[in-house]
């Protein structure tokens, strides 16, 4: 197994080179070491807000479900996140792949999270469940300009 010290040192020098770059697409490999809620996850030692997905938060219903979810499926396990250049608080933005399957996708498919149609231009509805329209809110900045 590799020296804790040497991966951070990896994911650092890798981030370092790229962090100038402003909205330039670049990826991300390595294992998910937390999983924050059900659309946030830390790639190393990196946050990353995974793009085009609303899951409900912690203090909501489903909230919890989520980030259970979320954990069974990449905790501890290598993942490609292929970064927008955006960021979002403290997170760079992209879309997350684990063994060639978007996990935004899964979270979705699972009843667990919404299409965010402003950001993911309508890539995930056709995963939405009908449950999930009727549980979760969508939050006003996943709306596009037309359904607001």
């Amino acid at each position: 197994m590799k020296n804790p010290l040497t991966t951070l040192l990896t994911f650092s020098v890798f981030f370092l080179a790229f962090a100038s770059e402003s909205q330039a697409q670049t990826q991300l490999q390595g294992p998910v070491t937390h999983v924050r809620d059900g659309d946030t996850i830390k790639v190393g030692p990196v946050a990353v807000r995974l793009e085009g997905i609303s899951a409900p938060e912690l203090k909501e219903k489903l909230g919890h479900a989520a980030k259970i979810f979320m954990r069974q499926l990449v905790f501890g396990r290598r993942v490609l996140c292929r970064l927008t250049g955006s960021k979002t608080y403290d997170r760079f933005v992209g879309i997350c792949f684990l063994d060639g399957k978007d996990i935004g996708e899964a979270i979705i498919a699972r009843g667990l999270a919404l299409d965010c149609p402003r950001f993911s231009k309508g890539r995930y509805n056709r995963f939405q469940t009908t449950a999930a329209k009727m549980m979760i809110k969508l939050p006003n900045y996943c709306r596009t300009k037309r359904s607001r």
